[in-house]
């Protein structure tokens, strides 16, 4: 993307991927501090501000009791599927659901929601990235942003892994396509 305009793409923070969820990425909560000092940062300067969230319905190919690798989270409409109250998501941010057809799954923010289109129409070409998991929904949609040809930076102390044994091998291959680490 030849922009330099930026948007900051919170990736999943629900309440369902937070500390007392369904499916709880450790430490979560810290991201909180960090995450909101982003937001202030993006509403002073002006950025789009977008938070993709998990919206499945009931019997969600994801579930294990379908077979999926996963408990029952975000289901639609549902307080875990809620943003989590911590994070001072501004009321006109855009929100991008993902995740919500019955038989296919989705971990990226752009996997079948046209958010490419939207940021392109929009004239945005570098993405500062923050959410959860950094080892599954976050690596997903960083790594499609790249393919799509976003300069992307990823907001490392806004992020957590599921397995936080993987985080540092995420990060590495994370950078070596491209992605800038923001501390």
């Amino acid at each position: 993307m030849s922009s330099d305009k930026c948007a900051l793409l919170l990736v999943d923070i629900q309440n369902d991927f937070c500390e007392g969820g369904s499916l709880a990425v450790p430490q979560s909560d810290a991201i909180f501090p960090v995450v909101n000092e982003w937001i202030s940062k993006a509403r002073n300067e002006g950025w789009a501000i977008i938070a993709s969230r998990d919206w499945h319905p009931v019997d969600h190919v994801s579930f294990v009791e379908r077979g999926g690798p996963w408990p029952v989270h975000c289901v639609q409409d549902s307080e875990g599927a809620a943003f989590h109250p911590a994070m001072k998501l501004p009321s006109d941010a855009v929100r991008v659901s993902k995740g919500t057809a019955f038989d296919t799954d989705a971990y990226s923010a752009f996997d079948g929601t046209q958010l490419d289109s939207y940021l392109r129409r929009h004239g945005y070409g570098s993405l500062y990235v923050a959410g959860l998991a950094l080892d599954v929904c976050v690596r997903a949609s960083v790594m499609d942003a790249v393919q799509l040809g976003f300069s992307v930076n990823l907001i490392v102390d806004g992020t957590y892994a599921v397995d936080s044994d993987n985080a540092s091998a995420v990060l590495d291959e994370l950078t070596g396509q491209g992605v800038s680490l923001q501390h």
